[in-house]
């Protein structure tokens, strides 16, 4: 075995597209951790003006759903709170 295919293939793994997709794995995670900074940014702005993130963070969930799903989920939430008598 060459001393090339030793660096390249150790123990049945890839070394180089192992490190290619660790790298860009950590890049990616640099991202996400911008764009979680920028969003928290986004969400102190509208708290500043009045809003209620809260609220903001469960529509954003709701709009994330399709309409069935959004449905059903309006319905078991109204069915809960009858079973609990707040209704």
């Amino acid at each position: 075995m060459s001393d090339e295919q030793s660096n390249s293939q150790i123990g049945g793994i890839a070394a180089e597209a192992l490190r290619q997709f660790i790298e860009r794995i950590e890049r990616l995670e640099e991202e996400k951790k911008a764009l979680a900074a920028d969003i928290k940014d986004v969400y102190a702005q509208a708290k500043s003006q009045g809003f209620d993130t809260k609220i903001m963070r469960k529509l954003i969930s709701l709009r994330k759903m399709e309409d069935a799903e959004r449905e059903e989920t309006d319905q078991l939430i109204d069915l809960y709170k009858a079973a609990l008598g707040m209704v």
